[in-house]
């Protein structure tokens, strides 16, 4: 099994879009932000410029999945540093944080088969195992951190991409992190700990 490397990244899960607010699993479904998830979006990236204020450098690296809602929430975030007087830093996309494929439950309200498919007890028809996906989320985080060498990484990806990698990090894997939440994962003492802005707890 891929280890993740011992390395900070910040991670930022995209901002909602209609399927979120419907608590409706959207896997590779294209779902577009809706209005309060563009709003997310931009707060998250205003929330990120004020970590570059006084020519500090939180991140260098921009690297983002594929989906719509991901990719347009990187953007935010990028523009947002630029126009704060920060740099325009370099936003890639990267298809091993695309995010997981739910099968035949993609579109279906969200249930209690989750802890069941982590643990390797069940995969809906079509859908990804966990285990592969958390395989991919690593090897694409470990690619993200190498590709920004020797500077820092922002991932910008989905919901069950940060489960597989609270699952690499040895944490409680199915915590629902909230949308366009900044988030600064970094190891201490060979172990991984969660910094994450507003009210939410890892």
């Amino acid at each position: 099994m891929t280890q993740l490397v011992l390395r900070p990244y910040w991670f930022l899960r995209h901002g909602e879009t209609d399927w979120n607010a419907r608590s409706l699993s959207q896997g590779r479904t294209n779902v577009p932000l809706n209005a309060k998830g563009l709003a997310q979006a931009a707060t998250a990236g205003k929330a990120f410029a004020r970590h570059f204020e006084n020519e500090k450098i939180a991140f260098t690296h921009i690297i983002c999945s594929p989906l719509d809602r991901a990719r347009v929430t990187a953007e935010h975030v990028q523009r947002a540093i630029s126009e704060a007087g920060g740099p325009h830093l370099p936003l890639t996309c990267n298809e091993d944080i695309l995010e997981v494929s739910f099968g035949e439950q993609e579109g279906l309200p969200m249930g209690e088969w989750y802890n069941p498919w982590i643990a390797g007890e069940y995969t809906p028809k079509g859908a990804e195992p966990f285990a592969d996906l958390r395989e991919r989320a690593v090897r694409g985080v470990n690619k993200a951190i190498a590709d920004a060498d020797p500077g820092m990484a922002l991932i910008v990806a989905h919901g069950g991409i940060f489960r597989a990698l609270r699952s690499a990090m040895g944490l409680e894997p199915n915590i629902r992190l909230p949308n366009a939440v900044p988030v600064y994962a970094y190891p201490e003492n060979g172990k991984w700990h969660l910094k994450i802005e507003g009210e939410f707890e890892a």
